[in-house]
């Protein structure tokens, strides 16, 4: 409850990006952004979680169309977005990849 509240706290104070007039307010900012970033990688991971479950081959685990796809589908996001696009291609291919390498020791453990 007190995770909640606080985290709702710096949701509240958090300025956009072009409101911002201190190295402070950049600061709450950035921390809030993690914050939130880090719950959807946690989501995101809960998904790896279910496709571990859901997958009955092993080797359905690693899709490189589909990893293509996904890294694919977050440039273009990026581009729309005015996101680096260098550093997301980077980025997300070290997420599918550890996304995979986990999905691959839940479908294991899942099968002991």
């Amino acid at each position: 409850m007190v995770l909640q509240i606080n985290r709702r706290r710096m949701t509240d104070t958090r300025k956009s990006p072009e409101k911002c007039e201190t190295m402070a307010e950049v600061r709450v900012g950035v921390d809030s952004i993690d914050r939130e970033l880090i719950a959807l990688l946690g989501t995101r991971f809960g998904y790896m979680d279910a496709a571990a479950r859901i997958k009955q081959d092993r080797a359905a685990v690693r899709d490189e169309k589909r990893k293509a796809e996904v890294i694919e589908n977050a440039k273009k996001a990026a581009w729309e977005a005015g996101v680096p696009i260098g550093f997301i291609d980077e980025f997300w291919d070290k997420l599918v990849e550890t996304s995979i390498a986990y999905e691959l020791e839940k479908w294991d453990l899942i099968r002991k």
